[in-house]
């Protein structure tokens, strides 16, 4: 579980530490690569939870998704249409559907540990 937490953890760190200014242009790239590295870390976490976390699935998913969307955004520049809000919606539902169900998860390990400590305490 501690691979994609501490690749954005790591992440999030460098980029407070380095304090790169970007160009308003690169805006919409940028916003683009946020949620495709959100949607990777999370769909890990979520992975770790199914027991089918595979680190390179995770790397693999996280350079494919940030290349095709920002791909998705330059193709939309060079048209004149903003494609990238595409990108936003997809990383976006999945980012939700991915927290939605780690939020579950670990509430139900809270809630089955207060269960077998309430049992433990009252057996003994």
């Amino acid at each position: 579980m501690w691979v994609p937490i501490l690749g954005l953890v790591i992440g999030l760190l460098i980029g407070l530490v380095l304090n790169i200014p970007i160009p308003g242009i690169y805006a919409k790239y940028l916003s683009i690569a946020v949620l495709a590295g959100l949607d990777s870390a999370f769909g890990g976490v979520k992975s770790i939870f199914d027991e089918k976390f595979d680190a390179g699935i995770l790397l693999t998913g996280f350079f494919t998704n940030t290349l095709l969307a920002a791909l998705l955004a330059y193709l939309g520049d060079q048209l004149g249409v903003d494609l990238y809000l595409a990108a936003v919606f997809a990383f976006g539902v999945r980012l939700f559907q991915n927290l939605a169900m780690i939020r579950r998860e670990l509430l139900a390990r809270w809630s089955r540990k207060r269960r077998l400590a309430k049992a433990k305490v009252k057996g003994s």
